[in-house]
């Protein structure tokens, strides 16, 4: 039974998903669960891409002590110092260097030849073997390289210091007997190809991201790198949950399995959503609404009398809870806290006081507060910290049938000046967010607005998660609240918040993929 390293990038490849735009704090959280779930490294950004991106892999590199922390790099010699900066603080630094090898990418977008990609792949390669213990070498787009070239390049930056050789399907192009055959073409005909680790890095632009990475485990892989949730470029990455759960289920015929503490999956999943604003899918495998709710009445009669007729995986094995504390008004402070340590929830002693006061406001309002709205709550307290520019104060939304909708709304501004505006609309949200449009400096576009409750019932939290360009920079924010016009107004002013943070903080460059 061989082990197979999980290489989480959900903080690098998985930010780059369009429309996610995760804080420094958010990062820091994301990769704290991480290493719950006892992924093997940690991809946690680009650090030469932007100031702010640079701090968050610091930060990440010497906060995380249990999984080995890496950091992208181009081909070029500033990035890997940027890098070598950002992570030699960790436990067990580590670089990820890329370089494109397909024709396509080798003409149109490197404009080198053959001679000039090796040449400079195992010049970088061995600058960055001079620093850190451990170098991870890609070919971009390798699935989409002619494979005789693919195996001179390996082996001569094998020899150049690198330690673990990852072959992407970029693209999402291969097919899995192809992607396969890959790495057994180059085990085959890399003479030095024992000295490494092979790594798997799918897309999922045709849906075969994790057939893919099975079909490289079955050819000598020892590594799959994706995201959770399956987030990414385009279509996304393979989704990590779902290859750990496979070789689970399926050990007996894959003889392999991961590190991965797979209870801890759903509440990952759902960390990883609520701070991406990317709703998992109902139907999603392993960890959907779905996935373990049994409709048909020939299903509901079959797992009635034996689980296994239709439940091949428990909902228990990932963490789905089936029941969960409840809390009230009446609960005190040491059940309170008590039950964020078992949800896994890290609060400094220092936070709990505030947090619990917040817990007692909405209590007093609510029947029951349930897992998930603590989660919730502490995720909102935690997370609004740094960023609060602008403030909401007060709303007030005027609406009837036969009338014009209006709304008032009161904020603290950036130099925490107090800012009154009222304004109309055709519908409540569209009152507020023009109302809130003159309270704030900026041209504001609003692309996307969804909302969703936290938990059931009619005195459910509302968590609104909105996208929208701010002075030509897209941005997401989000925003909780048991009232939805409230829960609208933060999210509102959490997405113009983070890029007024941006641009005091970061100087952003080029993003790599």
């Amino acid at each position: 039974m061989q082990t197979i390293n999980i290489f989480d990038t959900t903080l690098r490849d998985g930010e780059q998903s369009a429309g996610i735009n995760l804080n420094f704090s958010e990062k820091l959280e994301i990769a704290k669960q991480l290493e719950r779930l006892n992924v093997n490294i940690i991809e946690a950004g680009f650090p030469a891409a932007s100031k702010g991106d640079f701090a968050s892999v610091k930060s990440i590199a010497e906060t995380v002590k249990n999984a080995s922390v890496t950091g992208l790099a181009r081909a070029v010699l500033t990035d890997i110092d940027a890098a070598w900066d950002a992570l030699k603080g960790g436990a067990e630094p580590r670089l990820h260097t890329f370089l494109a090898t397909s024709p396509i990418h080798r003409d149109y977008k490197l404009k080198m030849t053959k001679e000039q990609v090796i040449q400079t792949a195992v010049d970088t390669v061995k600058y960055a073997a001079e620093r850190f213990p451990i170098v991870q070498w890609s070919a971009e787009d390798a699935s989409r390289t002619e494979l005789p070239f693919l195996v001179e390049i390996v082996e001569k930056v094998i020899q150049a210091g690198a330690k673990v050789i990852n072959i992407p399907d970029t693209v999402g192009y291969a097919t899995p007997a192809e992607y396969g055959a890959i790495f057994k073409y180059l085990r085959e005909h890399v003479p030095s190809i024992d000295k490494v680790s092979l790594s798997a890095h799918c897309h999922d632009d045709l849906g075969m991201a994790t057939a893919n990475s099975l079909a490289a485990i079955e050819n000598g892989v020892t590594q799959v790198e994706g995201t959770i949730n399956g987030i990414g470029e385009r279509a996304g990455n393979v989704a990590l949950e779902e290859v750990a759960v496979a070789l689970y289920i399926r050990n007996d015929f894959y003889k392999a399995n991961t590190t991965m503490n797979l209870s801890e999956i759903s509440r990952t999943s759902s960390l990883v959503s609520k701070l991406t604003g990317m709703p998992v899918p109902a139907n999603k495998a392993v960890i959907g609404a779905n996935a373990y709710a049994h409709e048909s009445g020939i299903h509901q009669d079959g797992v009635l009398k034996e689980k296994t007729t239709y439940e091949i995986i428990s909902p228990q094995l990932v963490g789905v809870q089936t029941n969960s504390l409840v809390l009230g008004k009446h609960s005190g402070r040491h059940a309170f806290k008590n039950r964020l340590e078992e949800l896994g929830l890290d609060v400094p002693e220092q936070d709990i006081k505030n947090l619990f006061t917040v817990f007692k406001d909405l209590a007093d309002r609510k029947k029951e507060m349930t897992d998930d709205d603590l989660a919730a709550i502490v995720l909102e307290e935690k997370l609004s910290k740094d960023q609060s520019f602008y403030e909401l104060i007060q709303i007030q939304i005027q609406y009837g049938t036969n009338q014009v909708p209006t709304a008032t709304v009161t904020l603290s501004g950036v130099g925490n000046e107090v800012i009154q505006q009222a304004g109309t609309g055709a519908g409540s949200i569209e009152a507020l967010y023009n109302t809130l449009e003159t309270c704030v400096n900026g041209s504001i576009s609003l692309l996307d607005y969804r909302i969703q409750s936290v938990g059931a019932g009619r005195d459910a939290l509302a968590q609104v998660y909105v996208k929208l360009t701010y002075e030509g920079i897209e941005t997401s924010g989000r925003g909780l609240a048991q009232d939805v016009l409230e829960a609208s107004a933060k999210a509102y002013l959490n997405a113009i918040n983070r890029v007024i943070y941006m641009k005091e903080k970061e100087t952003p460059v080029m993003q790599s993929h």
